[in-house]
């Protein structure tokens, strides 16, 4: 297995850990540890395709599990901010929709032997996102970063919205492809 897989596993297996330090009362500085692990999870994102892409270790397992992960981290955080009640459900399942959408497409683009880029929408958008997420996991619960955090979920929500239409309207004539199969 090469490192860019390993990292990806090992943004898997922070996801759980994440979790506990975020949801587990009692923990000292268990949200700031939360923070911290979601950040690291984060930074194994771009690093391990930069070093997939630049040392040419491109695999299948790697094409499936880092959008998987990727996912996997974002929308664990969106849903105990939902809990939390500092994202509202409406927005969390527009973002959470917006991945499946996506989702999906790629596997359209597959079985048409296209391989579909993240485009700079998309990347955009998962910075915002990471940025949110860890805000509002930290939560300091001062009024200026109280303001930025509301910005930063609506903000990730106009992005998320943005970079699916871009990513649609760029890739449509996809869907009106007959398969190959």
């Amino acid at each position: 297995m090469n490192l860019p897989n390993k990292l990806t596993i090992i943004r898997v297996l922070m996801i759980p850990l994440y979790l506990v330090f975020l949801l587990v009362d009692g923990i000292p500085y268990g949200k700031y540890i939360a923070g911290v692990i979601f950040t690291l999870a984060a930074v194994t994102d771009a690093l391990d395709g930069y070093i997939a892409r630049k040392n040419n270790l491109i695999t299948n397992f790697g094409k499936f599990m880092d959008p998987l992960a990727d996912k996997l981290l974002v929308c664990s955080a969106l849903i105990c901010f939902v809990a939390s009640r500092q994202v509202p459900s409406w927005v969390a399942i527009v973002i959470i929709a917006r991945e499946f959408i996506v989702s999906g497409f790629r596997l359209v683009a597959s079985d048409n032997g296209v391989v579909l880029a993240a485009g700079w929408w998309g990347k955009i958008k998962t910075n915002v996102q990471i940025v949110m997420s860890v805000m509002l996991t930290v939560n300091l619960d001062i009024k200026f970063i109280n303001i930025l955090e509301v910005i930063s979920v609506y903000l990730a929500l106009a992005l998320t919205v943005i970079s699916m239409m871009d990513y649609l309207i760029k890739n449509y004539r996809l869907l009106l492809t007959k398969s190959n199969h």
